[in-house]
């Protein structure tokens, strides 16, 4: 009997940083660009969580009680190199963190390019991405957030795509499925982790440039996919952060991000640590890196 009780109040008890909502992106049978294949989703859990072969990509929501709640949101793209997604390494957890902070983490499984399930693989992340950010626009009133507070905030490949929506957010890459593609996929600020931005040759991170864009790159793509070359006076606010000693994604991707900013007068804020590496997430084993969050906060408190 004292056995059943104890699991009833366990049942009962709220969890910490129970998932609010987890949504599809778009309508049953509706999701563009999909070839329908015997592809099925990978989901592998040992030191962290990896994503492969998304299938129906969604959005999983983490809110703040309504008391601490700022009204800022952020969209979460874990990275990967466009072949897996570090799920919770770079995306839940960091949806936790936030939270801590009374703002909104929404992360984002968006479908990783497959030239077996899509049709124009390079393009389905973006479609994607345009897509979670209108559904959470559309959203605002139920989660508690300002329609006009809600920015992104990538990592390594999701650093890439995070800085793609931030360049091509007027972009038409897919047809209008419903009312929410009405509303505007424009961040209103946005957050770059040792971000791949270029996908030229010197720079560029291989696997993530392979994976998107193919084995021979079209020089249309590359251009379009590097993304230093598409910022304008409307690309978001933008915060770095980076290592100087990534030997994965070289710190000149945000060199080059933060130079055509200045360049356009969008206002930007780079912060750079001579150590880290390359895929740090919280960095909460190092005492220096690991203030590169409070960084953030401080920036996005002073946001206009």
């Amino acid at each position: 009997m004292r056995k059943i009780i104890i699991a009833i109040v366990l049942l009962s008890s709220p969890v910490l940083f129970a998932q609010d909502a987890l949504l599809p992106l778009w309508p049953k049978d509706q999701i563009p660009n999909r070839i329908e294949t015997d592809e099925k989703e990978v989901q592998v859990s040992e030191d962290i969580v990896r994503i492969s072969k998304v299938q129906e990509p969604t959005i999983e929501v983490y809110l703040p009680a309504k008391a601490n709640a700022t009204g800022q949101a952020m969209l979460i793209f874990p990275g990967g190199g466009y072949q897996i997604l570090a799920y919770d390494w770079e995306g839940t957890d960091i949806a936790k963190f936030l939270n801590g902070k009374g703002i909104a983490g929404i992360v984002v499984k968006y479908r990783l390019p497959s030239s077996v399930s899509q049709t124009d693989k390079h393009l389905v992340p973006l479609i994607d991405a345009q897509r979670a950010i209108r559904l959470v626009r559309s959203k605002a009133e139920e989660y508690h957030i300002d329609a006009n507070k809600i920015g992104i905030i990538g990592f390594s490949a999701g650093g890439h795509l995070a800085s793609t929506l931030g360049t091509h957010f007027n972009d038409k890459v897919y047809g209008k499925i419903d009312a929410i593609d009405d509303l505007s996929a424009r961040p209103d600020f946005m957050a770059l982790g040792y971000p791949v931005i270029s996908f030229k040759n010197m720079i560029t991170h291989k696997g993530s440039k392979r994976n998107l864009s193919g084995e021979v790159s079209e020089p249309s793509i590359i251009e379009y996919f590097s993304n230093e070359e598409q910022v304008t006076k409307d690309t978001p606010p933008t915060f770095l952060v980076h290592a100087a000693n990534d030997k994965g994604v070289p710190v000149e991707n945000s060199l080059a991000f933060y130079k055509a900013l200045k360049d356009n007068d969008v206002p930007a804020t780079m912060h750079l640590y001579p150590t880290g590496g390359h895929g740090f997430s919280l960095a909460r084993d190092n005492v220096h890196l690991r203030s590169w969050t409070e960084r953030l906060f401080e920036w996005m408190e002073h946001l206009e």
